[in-house]
């Protein structure tokens, strides 16, 4: 009887740890979820900037042709092309602010200063993204998650190439 205690006791304990560690991996793919839809808002904000700058006086014609081109295919990549996309960006506004253009318009010295921050929010954004992929990977590759399955149907989370080239 009291073996049979003990087993009971034990079997409890695995099937609370069982729902901890599912809950943790819920919790692990909540936080890539939202670090995405964050990065992937200030993404949207960039290519709505890079279109502004281009109708700006800052970009000379054909850089404007380039950045608006760019922003647009940002803007309506798949998440199969989105790669390539960004970074096609991250390229076009590279060279327009290589190019350096001075200005002495407030308005184009705010856009300049708001893609700036942007750009800083954006890497914040993809390093917690990225933290939050590598971790929830990291998690679902032990042994009792693989076991037990207690990934469900959530697809593996991923990074992009563009994370690595972004401004």
């Amino acid at each position: 009887m009291r073996t049979f205690v003990i087993l009971g006791i034990i079997f409890i304990f695995f099937l609370w740890y069982l729902s901890f560690s599912a809950t943790r991996l819920d919790r692990l793919h909540h936080r890539v979820e939202t670090s995405w839809a964050n990065l992937d808002g200030l993404l949207q904000r960039r290519a709505a900037i890079a279109l502004e700058i281009a109708r700006s006086e800052i970009a000379d014609p054909a850089s404007a042709m380039l950045l608006t081109a760019a922003a647009y295919q940002a803007r309506e990549a798949t998440i199969e092309n989105r790669s390539a996309a960004e970074s096609g960006l991250s390229g076009a506004l590279g060279l327009l602010l290589a190019d350096g253009q001075s200005t002495k318009r407030p308005a184009e010295i705010l856009l300049l200063r708001e893609l700036s921050e942007l750009t800083e929010k954006i890497r914040i954004a993809i390093s917690l993204h990225v933290d939050a992929v590598s971790r929830t990977q990291l998690v679902r590759k032990k042994f009792i998650f693989r076991t037990f399955r207690l990934a469900g149907t959530a697809p593996l989370p991923v990074t992009y190439e563009f994370e690595s080239d972004v401004l």
